[in-house]
């Protein structure tokens, strides 16, 4: 399988869109930040300096894609799948969104409950069914994305239901340099790599830090 030309960043203008839009486009793919608003995705996208790097609104984006990443807060998690859903068929769609309690004015290190299990397992329920959903990029800090001139030093975890979804993911991974996809089975784990990253969170706390990630040794 050869990596997908066109990578589409659905809310790309937030701080893990965009570092992971800079962290692909450094790579060499062509990438479209998404937004609600087509002028802030298309400031956004030219402020970064990169010619393969562009702005369009959230379903253009998404139309346009091979791959289509959701890096959405979880509050706008459900309308935003909605407005891209008719141009999801056949496509991969990589869940990033976490269901951190300050969707509802809680603390950042605590996660929601949802009804379907995780946030990704709502994307599939709400997605076509065509659509691969894979749940993955939790355990990377939007600081650790945006420091593009340094290696990640990070596993990329991701899970889901689709073997050739998730190695197509996994492709993209190994382009950006210091990090390591890590296959994590099922798309049902991923209630608990969403939690993970409350607990990294924690960790940044603690240790005054921005960057804290995963790495899985003994594989």
């Amino acid at each position: 399988m050869t990596t997908p030309q066109v990578v589409a960043i659905v809310g790309g203008t937030g701080a893990a869109g965009y570092g992971l839009a800079l962290r692909l486009a450094t790579a060499g793919l062509e990438v479209i930040i998404g937004s609600r608003d087509v002028e802030k995705a298309q400031k956004t996208a030219t402020q970064a300096g990169l010619p393969n790097l562009r702005g369009m609104s959230n379903k253009e984006a998404a139309a346009a894609g091979s791959i289509v990443f959701l890096t959405v807060p979880f509050e706008a998690h459900v309308d935003t799948i909605k407005s891209i859903a008719s141009v999801l068929d056949n496509k991969v769609l990589v869940d990033v969104t976490v269901p951190l309690a300050t969707a509802v004015g809680g603390r950042p290190t605590r996660i929601l409950g949802v009804w379907q299990g995780s946030a990704a397992e709502q994307a599939r329920e709400l997605a076509p069914k065509t659509a691969a959903v894979v749940a993955s990029f939790h355990h990377v800090s939007s600081a650790a994305l945006r420091q593009i001139g340094k290696p990640l030093d990070c596993d990329i975890l991701f899970c889901g239901d689709s073997d050739q979804a998730k190695e197509q993911l996994s492709e993209l991974i190994r382009l950006i340099p210091g990090a390591r996809p890590v296959n994590a089975g099922p798309l049902e784990n991923a209630r608990t790599l969403e939690a993970m990253t409350a607990l990294l969170i924690h960790i940044n706390r603690i240790y005054k830090g921005h960057t804290a990630g995963i790495r899985i040794t003994g594989i």
